[in-house]
């Protein structure tokens, strides 16, 4: 049982979909950056238009990349990348609630919470995408 974790989480599909979520994570960052410190836009509304953007770079490069999907209408397009959406303001949902419930509720630090989190949000995110939304 545990090798077969071991191999799955060494597989093609987990390390470009790691390699994805990096680039994700660069791809938000750097636009929050231009837009806020550069362009002096409003905090959260640069926090809005990076997040939007990031999640939109993340269904492309999660689509063509990692679970090399392939919609034949743009009905179809709509629909996966609805679902993508869908399941990532869930995991955001479930993201700032173990965040909330681990730092202050069960007292945890900081820093752990999130990185806690970060594990439950990346593996949600890869099972959700993997069996719901590029099935």
């Amino acid at each position: 049982m545990i090798n077969d974790i071991m191999l799955k989480l060494k597989s093609k599909e987990v390390i470009v979909y790691i390699i994805v979520g990096i680039m994700t994570t660069i791809v938000n960052f750097s636009i929050y950056t231009m837009l806020y410190y550069f362009l002096r836009i409003d905090v959260t509304i640069s926090n809005i238009i990076s997040v939007i953007v990031s999640i939109l770079f993340a269904y492309i490069m999660n689509k063509l990349f990692v679970f090399h999907s392939h919609c034949q209408t743009l009905k179809e397009v709509f629909g996966e990348c609805s679902k993508f959406i869908s399941a990532r303001i869930v995991t955001m949902i479930i993201e700032v609630g173990g965040v909330y419930l681990l730092v202050n509720i069960l007292g945890q630090d900081e820093f752990i919470g999130k990185l806690e989190t970060q594990v439950v949000v990346l593996v949600g995110n890869y099972l959700i995408s993997k069996f719901f939304v590029f099935k």
